[in-house]
């Protein structure tokens, strides 16, 4: 896969991400892929998370029953060599259980296979506004 059709993935999942069309998002996730939440982060507990469904379930289930609303802001999406994406972006949300907000810095690390599929996912994120927006 050249870097262009890289970024066009990773796009793809981002804009099905944004309209809540989970199935399109998981369904360009290779079915072995190893998905990472930053350290510290009350996530990642579950790390490494492998496979679609246990993203699913451990990632964007949890963050949907935590969060009254949660949102991406500035997406900068970084082409770069050995079939790896770089993603910049904010989280905008606000924590159920506490009635919090947050905005916080964070960087997705996509890798992708030669078939396009996404194999791999690190997440980076100020842990520590994502902590104190939980208590």
């Amino acid at each position: 896969m050249t870097t262009a059709q890289n970024i066009k993935v990773i796009e793809t999942a981002y804009n099905a991400f944004a309209t809540g069309d989970m199935p399109s998002f998981l369904g360009l996730m290779h079915p072995q892929i190893t998905w990472n939440e930053a350290e510290s982060n009350s996530l990642a507990d579950g790390n490494p998370y492998i496979g679609p469904n246990a993203i699913l379930e451990g990632v964007f289930g949890r963050l949907g029953a935590n969060h009254e609303s949660f949102g991406l802001q500035g997406v900068k999406i970084h082409g770069m060599d050995n079939n790896m994406v770089l993603v910049t972006l904010r989280y905008d949300a606000k924590v159920r259980a506490t009635g919090k907000s947050y905005n916080a810095q964070a960087a997705h690390l996509w890798t992708l296979n030669h078939e396009g599929k996404i194999s791999a996912f690190q997440q980076y994120v100020d842990t520590k506004k994502l902590a104190d927006a939980e208590q």
